[in-house]
């Protein structure tokens, strides 16, 4: 399945790509540039529009639609290439649902106008859920190009701790990610002309609840990241293949990286580039993460046998 894990990887890759062009949409504020319309464009399905929020938005639905075609042709081809049974249908059938539900949450911020200016608490929600379904949507690829890269399955059973260990640093990831959609909103909708102002906005009683949210982000932030820091230390000093130490390495590099980007972000008041940057970082993070658990869950403790080293990476 050469071909195909290489075309799975070019599909994670095109989703990435999504997923920081609709940060772009909502950094610039061009969530409303197709109107209330969907799928159509201002109803229209080519749009003819001067207005540059209307080419940002019409982009990102195209840039959309085409991740849709290419995970469904991933489905396709990966069903016909692999035996029954294999684990790579799983991460399959999981990706096709999950683009599905992500198609359906984009419109729903568009039809129910939860985008622009709206500062609801139904908007902070969905934007939040919105965010944990790209993250299973970008596993779900990223363990269909593992497995069909000849990653082993993961076997969950006798591993000690080290499942809940795992599991624990992957929702902690998710959960700042969840947290870091609703901080990023709040900069959007009510940006500070100065540090100072900043800060002086995040400890008012009386100010917006996404204002006040804001604080809540990069402390979750650093105390995640330093229990994977510590996690991926841990069993990188495990009796654990090759693959799993490397992962574990890149992971614990891209932790720092991060907390640098988040400080960052916050001294240049999350100006868009930064935002775009940010939100990059977390997501390779989520996926180093990702396949870190399946590496290191697909041997028993003490094989010393390695597992392939993938070639597509």
């Amino acid at each position: 399945m050469h071909r195909f894990a290489k075309f799975c990887w070019f599909v994670l890759a095109w989703t990435i790509l999504v997923i920081l062009w609709g940060a772009y949409v909502r950094a610039t504020g061009s969530g409303a540039g197709c109107g209330s319309h969907w799928p159509l464009c201002n109803g229209m399905i080519i749009p003819r529009s001067e207005q540059v929020e209307t080419s940002i938005e019409f982009t990102h639905r195209l840039l959309s639609g085409v991740a849709l075609l290419l995970i469904f042709v991933m489905l396709i081809w990966g069903w016909k290439v692999s035996e029954k049974g294999h684990p790579v249908r799983n991460g399959l059938i999981a990706s096709a649902v999950l683009i599905i539900t992500e198609a359906l949450l984009g419109a729903g911020l568009v039809l129910f106008e939860l985008v622009t200016t709206n500062q609801s608490v139904a908007r902070a929600v969905v934007m939040a859920f919105h965010l944990l379904n790209t993250f299973l949507l970008l596993a779900a690829i990223t363990l269909s190009a593992w497995w069909a890269s000849c990653g082993k399955p993961i076997m969950l059973k006798n591993q000690g701790n080290i499942t809940l260990l795992l599991i624990l640093a992957l929702v902690g990831v998710a959960l700042i990610g969840m947290t870091g959609a609703i901080t990023a909103l709040g900069d959007t909708l009510f940006p500070a002309e100065s540090l100072v102002q900043g800060l002086e906005q995040d400890s008012d009683a009386n100010a917006h609840f996404l204002i006040r949210l804001r604080i809540y982000h990069p402390l979750i932030a650093i105390l995640v990241g330093a229990y994977i820091l510590y996690l991926a230390k841990y069993l990188r000093n495990r009796e654990a293949e090759n693959t799993s130490r490397k992962l574990g390495s890149a992971l614990f590099v891209l932790i720092l990286i991060q907390w640098a980007a988040g400080l960052v972000n916050v001294i240049l008041l999350a100006p868009v580039p930064m935002q775009i940057i940010h939100l990059l970082i977390a997501d390779l993070v989520w996926i180093t993460l990702v396949l870190f658990a399946a590496a290191t869950l697909s041997h028993m403790p003490g094989d010393k046998k390695p597992d392939p080293i993938l070639e597509a990476v």
